[in-house]
């Protein structure tokens, strides 16, 4: 699956333009490409997502709410499905699901898995235990090279 992208443009909450290529560090990102009104995203990817931050702190994690008609994210409403009220990791928004359908994701949630290069490694849908096991083993060996 190892393709080049060239960029991935998204809008930060505070809805400035960024491209995470272009501020790509030179680590392995973890893109969670979600929606608020999607409960397996915010019941289950979400928190994965935070997980594996805290298992492997040597990439990059973010997450990015992909608008839909009548289902846009703002800032208030994405940070609202945070407990705390503290967002664990940066949040993007994917106006008119650009993103989404430039990796022709299943649905939401769907992961992005980029090499330290900025190569997709892997796409993979879901949040269930076989998402949450591919994932698993795709950062392991991705990370452990």
């Amino acid at each position: 699956m190892n393709s080049s992208i060239t960029s991935i443009d998204v809008k930060d909450l505070d809805l400035n333009q960024v491209d995470l290529i272009q501020q790509h560090s030179g680590k392995v990102q973890l893109l969670l490409i979600y929606n608020n009104d999607c409960l397996g995203c915010t019941g289950r990817a979400i928190p994965l997502a935070y997980e594996f931050q805290l298992q492997y702190p040597d990439i990059e994690v973010a997450a990015i709410h992909s608008d839909f008609k009548n289902r846009e994210g703002t800032k208030e409403n994405i940070k609202a499905i945070f407990t705390s009220g503290e967002i664990p990791f940066p949040i993007y928004i994917d106006q008119h699901h650009q993103v989404y359908d430039q990796f022709k994701a299943e649905g939401t949630p769907q992961w992005l898995l980029i090499t330290a290069t900025g190569e997709l490694y892997r796409s993979i849908f879901g949040s269930q235990d076989n998402a949450k096991n591919r994932l698993f083993y795709a950062l392991e060996s991705l990370v452990n090279a």
